[in-house]
């Protein structure tokens, strides 16, 4: 995975196109550079039902495999409600508004640089 100076990983802002594709709502991403030793980014999103979010998901997951990009973990498919994709330099958190609005993720993590999308 390449990624040119000052710029997001190349398959951070295709998976922010694949998200609006499937009508994914909310889409935030934050820059986590120097505050995680985890990742560098998260793709923060939500579907308005369970079967919207894991339709996102898939959709995304598989256009990335189609392209060359295969995630290190991928966890909460099965339900729909809180889904994990990680793929090392970001992570895409892909929620039901409930479970969103309960964890907090902005919140929780609001020293990140808050990326406006036209940027990508």
């Amino acid at each position: 995975m390449s990624e040119e100076v000052g710029r997001i990983p190349a398959g951070l802002g295709r998976a922010v196109e694949l998200a609006r594709e499937r009508k994914a709502v909310g889409v935030v991403v934050l820059d986590l550079r120097g505050l995680s030793s985890a990742t560098d980014y998260f793709l923060i999103a939500s579907g308005r039902s369970d079967v919207q979010v894991r339709a996102i998901s898939e959709h995304i997951l598989r256009s990335s495999r189609q392209e060359g990009r295969r995630p290190n973990h991928v966890e909460g498919m099965d339900q729909g409600r809180w889904v994990l994709i990680d793929y090392i330099h970001y992570v895409i958190h892909l929620f039901h508004p409930e479970v969103r609005d309960f964890y907090r993720l902005e919140a929780l993590w609001g020293d990140g640089r808050r990326i406006e999308l036209e940027e990508l």
